[in-house]
């Protein structure tokens, strides 16, 4: 009987022993895999981070971060406000965007960055011509043609393009689609000065 119960015991270390060497096994390869994720997540961010650096730079942006600028902006088409608060329109990009779910105030970070990069980042096609909804239908396409036109205001005066046009401090920037007076374009400068722009 005493010699069944000594083996019995026996037994028992053994198996828990063996437990235990599994279980701190288990613990350990874990924390290896822990760190090593760490490790990759580190890597994976620089990376992107350099690439994002190096893509602007060959752009002819400057460095991110070498400066900050504000603007408002306003798009009316036919009349109706472009909402870029939605959460889609948000922080694309590091060096040029909307940001605080506000869609009024355009944030640059980085000289040289032109206002057709930050339509670019949100995918809105924009040029001399056209307006263009991100999902491309041809319903929510804007070009100008013998009935409407595409108009672009920087600080209340009329350009013929803003797509290489760089931010200033405080620019107010309105686009306006439609066949508009210019007493109904100067009720939407009034409107685009109106606006609060965040810093």
């Amino acid at each position: 009987m005493g010699k069944n119960n000594k083996e019995k015991k026996e037994a028992n270390e053994k198996r828990e022993s063996f437990a235990d060497r599994q279980t701190k096994q288990k613990r350990k390869n874990m924390l290896i895999g822990i760190g090593v994720l760490i490790v990759v997540a580190a890597i994976v961010g620089y990376a992107s981070l350099h690439f994002i650096e190096k893509s602007a730079t060959t752009q002819g942006f400057g460095k991110l971060g070498d400066d900050h600028q504000h603007a408002s902006i306003l798009v009316r088409i036919h009349g109706d406000k472009f909402d870029f608060s939605r959460p889609d329109f948000q922080v694309k990009n590091a060096f040029i965007h909307f940001e605080g779910q506000d869609g009024d105030t355009i944030h640059r970070h980085a000289t040289g960055v032109p206002l057709g990069f930050l339509f670019e980042t949100i995918k809105v096609g924009l040029s001399d011509e056209c307006f263009v909804f991100p999902d491309r239908k041809p319903e929510h396409t804007f070009c100008t043609d013998e009935d409407y036109s595409l108009k672009f205001y920087v600080n209340h005066k009329k350009v013929d393009s803003i797509t290489d046009y760089v931010i200033q401090e405080d620019d107010r920037i309105l686009i306006s689609y439609g066949n508009q007076s210019q007493e109904e374009i100067d009720d939407q400068l009034r409107e685009l000065d109106a606006q609060v722009i965040r810093r």
